[in-house]
């Protein structure tokens, strides 16, 4: 299952991403967050982590360094903001 998630998510950013113009917010992208997540977390929690992730992706946060958390949580990295 894990592998068919990352499967997606990288025809994603192989064949659909680059028609678009560059817009994440954050480092690592998205798409590459939810291809750490479902590595690091599993099929569905990876899932969740990377809708969670895509939902917060707006023009309203600041953005900037967000790596996967080593526990499952729908929020931003905290460990990177008390270094910030």
């Amino acid at each position: 299952m894990k592998t068919i998630m990352i499967g997606l998510i990288h025809f994603y950013q192989r064949f659909i991403s680059p028609l678009f113009p560059p817009s994440c917010r954050y480092y690592p992208t998205c798409s590459q967050y939810a291809i750490d997540a479902v590595g690091k977390h599993g099929a569905i929690l990876g899932l969740i982590m990377g809708t969670a992730r895509i939902l917060r992706c707006n023009p309203f946060v600041r953005g900037g360094y967000d790596p996967v958390p080593d526990h499952f949580t729908l929020r931003r990295n905290k460990q990177v903001d008390k270094n910030q």
